[in-house]
Parts: structure tokens; C-alpha cells; sequence
């Protein structure tokens, strides 16, 4: 049984933005975010945290300058999602206005996975001419052999990170990362787009002390990186609060009124979006999708190339290659999807036997799922966990071929499961079967000899069933409650389509009955609907991507609220997000 809460706020709260004129809707929705006043929900700059929070920025800033004044030799090592190559990306963009010396590398997952690795190193130090330092960008902060590599090697390495260190920091000449002990940057969460971003705005401010900046040398405006800071922060799927919602709110501003860098608006226009109407789901579901697909199956440095072009139609190329992988990411995902549901037919049926009885001793008998096939991709196995997690609402893990009899898992979790830390109970417990393994609560990565595959699947669901109760294994899907047919306005709607959405401060989603007027496919695989509240008139246009199973005539259905604009016309459309027949779902 599916049980729908709707979520909490204080009437406190409440009652004072309602005070401010914010419609009830509006008050009830914020309030439940956290907000007591509108000026929370501002984005200017000056509610940004300071770059001198960082510790070891203003070193690292003036060990860059050093190092341009010295024409040094600067190799940028980047990661191979959305994130890192933005970074890379905004790194690089400034450091050439500086007058830097500078170049990147990102490694290959196949060949050389994540992070400043001694291989990575190794590959740095043959590139001609050869680096005089190594600045990771999205990386770095666990990458304690690689850095002793680049030190034996004679090359320097600056750590720019935001990810949570382990018990021991590499060895690196700085480290500016929000989570390293003893750096007071409150806002733990920024992305590694926004820390290198930091950086550069350090950087900047360094060389204008030392009067680098004259009538002849401008000086840079970083504000025309954000874009690519918007487009990466929403992408890590990082909280958007405090800072982030500066970087990402400006970003946004810069990209509706055409200040985008050439490669985001070659992607915005390949993937048939309007450029002045750009949300932060347009970051996080049509932009990152397209970058990441190079890293998943070629090459992150195409996605990389496609946000350095300077010319439109080496822009409009390297966006079209990178909108072919993601329609080949699309489909092999979809081939490995159905072929990890057919291995878990089985339990399927078994869980949605069971969702309808009030006995969840048969829902509790299984707690998570591994699945391995020799022939699955691995760059798309982490998208395979996360629909299955999803379907199953169970800890699910993934496992492709890797190399020399390895295989390579990747794994989604629930709320309750602190992923990493079941890997370490079974890596402390069973030393044998773990080769490596990272990652956080709810996504993980680990590398498993394929001989060893029964054995920790066996011992991965001991450790799960000893971590998770059956009352964990409920799905809990929280809303803003209802709408009245009155509050269903296109105000409502673009209201809700100018704020910033993303983690930590949700988009608003709402649950109610409907009768279903009319359903047809669309493309294939998309339902289109017209949608009745109970006892109104009005219908409404509703549609719900990805399912093309009829409905039946009556549904409680969780939904967000758009706009849809159709030959001029601009009209409030239902995005569905769950369906179920009436009777399904329990409220509290």
C-alpha cells in the first residue's frame, strides 16, 4: 500500500506570508519549504556567502596568480558527469581571461574510472608540455594515491571538491573543499561547479590587488559563467538553498534573455526548447541528460568541447552528437530496463499481491535487489538502480562487466538506508567480497570479483534486512495536499514556473480525485488526458510521460501543475506523476 502525507508547515509561518499578500496556495506551499518571510525567496547577489569562508581559497587564489605571472603550465582534471564538466568548463573559461596557461583532461570511466587516480596522473604528466600543476575540479578529495603520484612526479596538485572527505585528505599543496574539516563555508551543499566558480572568484579578486587589471587588460566579468554554474548545480542534484539558489536563479535570468554561452543554447535548440522560457527542469531533465550521455557512453570531453565552442556551428555539431548518444542512452536504457523487470517479474507480482493486502509479511520477505548481466552497459546501470528503486521502492544494485573478471555495481537506496555505510558493514563483515566501493545515503558505487556476485547478494540483503523495518519498505509519496477547481489558474501556474525548484526545496506537487473524461496515446508512449475534479466542469488537459496503460474512469492521482503553450495559445496543463485506482493509497 502506497501511503500519500501531505506535508506539514507552520501556521505561523503561514498566516505572516499571508500577511505579505501571498495567495493561501502560495503561503501553504512556502511555509511547508521553510520560509517565514518573502525575502527569503530573494536571489540577488548579495545573499551569496563570502569567498573568504572557504578554507585555503585565498592560498589557492594566490598560488594560481603566482602561477599565471610564471606562465606556468596548468592541466585541468575534470569528472565525467554534468557537473564536472561544467566545472571544467568554468575553470577553464576564466583562467584563459586571467591569461592562464591552460588545458584539461577527463578520464575515461571505462578505462580509467573516477577521480585523480595514479593512471590519471600518469596520463597528465605525458601530455606535451607536460603539467606543472593539477587543479581536479569535482574531484580530488578522496584521490590520496593519485596526489602521492603527482608529488613523486614533481607536479603540484590543487584539490577544488565538494565531496565528503574520507579519513584521510591526499596530500595535495591546497585543498578548497565547503567539507573538509575545519572550513566554516556554510553552505556544505554547493556543487564542484559552484566551488571552482568560488575560486575563480577569489582568483579574480587577488589579481586586482596585485593591479593586474588596467584600461588595457579588463577585467572579467564572472557573472557570464553562470550559466554554466545553473546548468551544473542543478544537475548534481545538490539542495538548492542559500547560495545555490543565487547561482542558479542568476544563471537562469542569463539564460532567458539570450546570455547563455553558444553550447547551451545549441543543446536548448536541438532539444526544441524555448530559450526564454528555461527552468531549472530544463537544466536538470533536457540539458544534464544530454551531457551526461557523452561521459555514460563516450567521452565527456564532446560535452566538455560543446561548452568551450566559440563558433555556432561547432556548437550545432558537437550538440547534435551529444542528442544522438542520448537517444542511444535512451534506448539501451530502455533495453536493460525491460530485461532487469522480466529477471524481477516475479517479485513484482509478489509485491503488488501483497500491496493490496493488509498482511505485509509477504512485502517484507525481500528488502533489496542485485541484479548482474554480462551484457548490460555500464554507464547506464545507475539509471537501471534509480527506475527499479523507484518501481520497487527497495535498495536496488545494479552490476555491469568490468575488467579481469571485476564487475562495476551502482546503487540507488530509500529514505532509512544510509547506502555507503551498508557497503561498509558488508566490506567489514566480509572483507573478501569488496574490492572498492564510495559514495553516500542514497547512491553508491562498488567494484565485486563476478565469483563473488551470489555471495554478496546474499549477504547485501542480510545487511539491508538488519538496517530496514517492513514499515520502511511503504512508499511514502509527500504532496502539498489538494487543490480546489478555483485555485487550478494559470496565476497559480506561473507562479510556480518562476520560482527554483530542486532538492531540498521541492517543486510543489498536489494529490487529488479525478474522473477520466478522455485518454489517448501520444508518441508512442505518453498518455494525454482530460482530467474532471468531482463535482466542477472544467476540464483539464493532463498528461503523463512514460506510461501508456489505460486508466480507469476514476483516479487519485499526484500531479504537478504547468503551463503548456500550443499554437499561441497558453493553457494550465496536470503533469501526472502517480496514478492509482481509487481505494489504492492510504493518507496520513
Amino acid at each position: 500500500m502506497t501511503n500519500i502525507a501531505i506535508r506539514k508547515y507552520s501556521s505561523q509561518a503561514y498566516k505572516a506570508l499571508i500577511a505579505h499578500g501571498l495567495s493561501p496556495v502560495l503561503a501553504r506551499v512556502f511555509a511547508a519549504r521553510g520560509i517565514e518571510h518573502p525575502n527569503q525567496l530573494e536571489t540577488t547577489f548579495s545573499r551569496m556567502a563570502s569567498f573568504e569562508q572557504l578554507k585555503g581559497i585565498q592560498q589557492m587564489a594566490a598560488l594560481l596568480a603566482d602561477a599565471i605571472a610564471a606562465k606556468k603550465h596548468l592541466l585541468i582534471v575534470a569528472d565525467y558527469d554534468a557537473d564536472g564538466a561544467t566545472a571544467c568548463v568554468v575553470a577553464v573559461r576564466a583562467l584563459r581571461q586571467f591569461g592562464a596557461i591552460v588545458d584539461y583532461l577527463v578520464p575515461n570511466r571505462f578505462e580509467y574510472g573516477y577521480g585523480l587516480t595514479p593512471d590519471i596522473v600518469q596520463l597528465a604528466a605525458s601530455q606535451q608540455p607536460a603539467p606543472d600543476i593539477l587543479i581536479t575540479v569535482d574531484n580530488g578529495i578522496a584521490s590520496v594515491e593519485g596526489v602521492a603520484e603527482a608529488n613523486r612526479l614533481g607536479i603540484q596538485v590543487f584539490v577544488t571538491d565538494h565531496h565528503l572527505p574520507g579519513n584521510q585528505l591526499p596530500d595535495a599543496t591546497v585543498i578548497v573543499n565547503p567539507n573538509q574539516p575545519g572550513c566554516n563555508f556554510p553552505d556544505k551543499h554547493i556543487a564542484g561547479v559552484g566551488v571552482i566558480f568560488y575560486v575563480m572568484l577569489a582568483l579574480r579578486a587577488e589579481l586586482r590587488t596585485r593591479g593586474v587589471f588596467t584600461a588595457a587588460t579588463k577585467e572579467p566579468n564572472l557573472a557570464n559563467l553562470l550559466d554554466l554554474v545553473a546548468l551544473g548545480t542543478v544537475a548534481d542534484v545538490v539542495r538548492l538553498e542559500g547560495t545555490n539558489r543565487v547561482l542558479v536563479q542568476q544563471g537562469l535570468h542569463r539564460i532567458r534573455n539570450g546570455r547563455c554561452c553558444i553550447g547551451i543554447h545549441a543543446l536548448l535548440k536541438v532539444a526544441k526548447r524555448d530559450i526564454r522560457r528555461v527552468s531549472a527542469y530544463e537544466l536538470g531533465f533536457v540539458l544534464a541528460p544530454r551531457l551526461n550521455a557523452a561521459g555514460r557512453l563516450d567521452d565527456m570531453s564532446l560535452g566538455i568541447e560543446c561548452l568551450l565552442a566559440e563558433d555556432e556551428s561547432r556548437a550545432a555539431s558537437l550538440a547534435e552528437e551529444l542528442d544522438e548518444l542520448n537517444r542511444q542512452r535512451r534506448e539501451i536504457e530502455a533495453d536493460m530496463r525491460d530485461e532487469a523487470l522480466n529477471k524481477v517479474d516475479g517479485l513484482i507480482q509478489t509485491l503488488e499481491r501483497a500491496d493490496t493486502s493488509t498482511d505485509n509479511e509477504e512485502t517484507a520477505s525481500v528488502y533489496s535487489l542485485c541484479l548482474y548481466d554480462a551484457d548490460w552497459h555500464q554507464g547506464v546501470i545507475g539509471l537501471i538502480a534509480s527506475r527499479l528503486k523507484d518501481r520497487l521502492h527497495r535498495p536496488v544494485i545494479i552490476f555491469a562487466q568490468g575488467n579481469d573478471g571485476e564487475i562495476k555495481g551502482s546503487g540507488r537506496s530509500i529514505p532509512g538506508l544510509h547506502l555507503r555505510d551498508a557497503l561498509d558493514l558488508v566490506a567489514k563483515r566480509h572483507p573478501e567480497l569488496i574490492i572498492k566501493f564510495g559514495g553516500h545515503a542514497m547512491a553508491a558505487g562498488l567494484t565485486i570479483n563476478e565469483q563473488h556476485f551470489a555471495q554478496f547478494r546474499t549477504v547485501f540483503e542480510q545487511i539491508v534486512q538488519s538496517l530496514l523495518t517492513p514499515a520502511d519498505l511503504v512508499q511514502i509519496i509527500e504532496t502539498d495536499g489538494e487543490l480546489a477547481a478555483t485555485d487550478l489558474t494559470l496565476a497559480l501556474a506561473q507562479h510556480l514556473s518562476d520560482q527554483v525548484w530542486g532538492q531540498g526545496f521541492p517543486e510543489p506537487c498536489f494529490n487529488g480525485c479525478f474522473q477520466v473524461e478522455n485518454q489517448r496515446i501520444v508518441g508512442g508512449k505518453h498518455l494525454k488526458l482530460k482530467l474532471r475534479k468531482a463535482g466542477a466542469r472544467q476540464l483539464y488537459e493532463a498528461i503523463w510521460f512514460f506510461h501508456a496503460e489505460r486508466l480507469p474512469t476514476e483516479i487519485d492521482a499526484v500531479y504537478r501543475v504547468q503551463l503548456n503553450e500550443y499554437n499561441g495559445n497558453t493553457h494550465v496543463q496536470l503533469l501526472l506523476e502517480h496514478c492509482f485506482e481509487i481505494g489504492r493509497v492510504q493518507y496520513g
